[in-house]
C-alpha cells in the first residue's frame, strides 16, 4: 500500500533558491510514500550526493550556480545510469526541454505547476509515465510532427553560408544550445543568435530544429 516502507520513494533535491527548496522538502516529505534523503544547490553537491545517497528520483532545477541540470544529470547518470531524473525549472525553451531530454532526464516540470499535480506526476514515473507539463508535452508532439516532415532544401544554400555560420550550423546538428555554441565557438550568445537567424534565412527553414535536420541530411556533420 502506498506509504509502506517497500512503497516509499527516496528523493534528492536539487535546487540552489534555498526558500524554494525547503518548501518542496516540506511538501514531499509530508507525502506518505516519498522521503527526501538529501538535498543539493549545486551540481557538485548534487553529483556527490546522488553517489551517497542512492536516491530513486532526483528532483532536478536547470540553473545552477557551477552549471547546469544538465551537467549534473550527465555526471550522475554516468555513474548510476539507473537514476530517475525530473527537471523542475523555470525554463520553458526548447533549447532547455529538449536539452534537458536528451541527457537522459526522465521528465520535465515548470515551476508554475500546482503542487498536487506535480505530486501526481513524480508517483506516475514508477508507472512508467513520463512527468511532463502540458505544455513541455506539446512540444514534443510537435517536435515529432517536425521529424515526419522532409524537408527540402537547396544543397547550393549551403555555399551562402559564411565559415563561422558553418560552424554555428554544425553545432546546431548536435543539439547545441545558443550558450552551449558561444562557449564552444568563443563568442557571445547574442553573436550566436545573430548567426542563427542568417542561416534560417539562408536554408529558408523556419526554425532551428530543420536547419539542423538539413545539416544532418547533407552530411554537414
Amino acid at each position: 500500500m502506498p506509504g509502506s516502507k517497500a512503497n516509499v520513494t527516496n528523493l534528492l533535491v536539487v535546487d540552489d533558491h534555498i526558500i524554494l527548496r525547503e518548501g518542496l522538502v516540506s511538501l514531499l516529505d509530508a507525502q506518505p510514500d516519498f522521503k527526501v534523503v538529501g538535498e543539493a544547490g549545486n551540481v557538485a553537491e548534487a553529483v556527490k550526493m546522488a553517489a551517497e545517497l542512492n536516491p530513486d528520483l532526483v528532483l532536478m532545477d536547470y540553473g545552477l550556480p557551477d552549471g547546469t541540470g544538465i551537467e549534473a544529470t550527465e555526471a550522475i547518470l554516468k555513474d548510476r545510469p539507473e537514476s530517475k531524473i525530473i527537471f523542475l525549472t523555470v525554463h520553458e525553451s526548447d533549447d532547455e526541454l529538449f536539452g534537458a531530454l536528451r541527457s537522459g532526464a526522465k521528465g520535465y516540470l515548470l515551476k508554475n505547476i500546482p503542487a498536487s499535480k506535480m505530486i501526481n506526476k513524480l508517483r506516475g514515473i514508477s508507472q512508467g509515465e513520463a512527468p511532463l507539463s502540458g505544455e513541455m508535452l506539446n512540444r514534443i508532439l510537435e517536435e515529432f510532427s517536425h521529424t515526419k516532415k522532409p524537408i527540402a532544401a537547396d544543397e547550393s544554400a549551403f555555399n551562402h553560408l559564411t565559415p563561422r555560420e558553418l560552424e554555428v550550423l554544425r553545432e546546431l546538428a548536435q543539439g547545441a544550445s545558443n550558450r552551449e555554441i558561444a562557449e564552444n565557438l568563443f563568442i557571445s550568445v547574442n553573436t550566436v543568435k545573430n548567426h542563427v537567424h542568417n542561416i534560417l534565412e539562408k536554408l529558408e527553414v523556419n526554425n532551428r530544429r530543420e536547419a539542423a535536420k538539413v545539416a544532418i541530411e547533407q552530411g554537414l556533420t
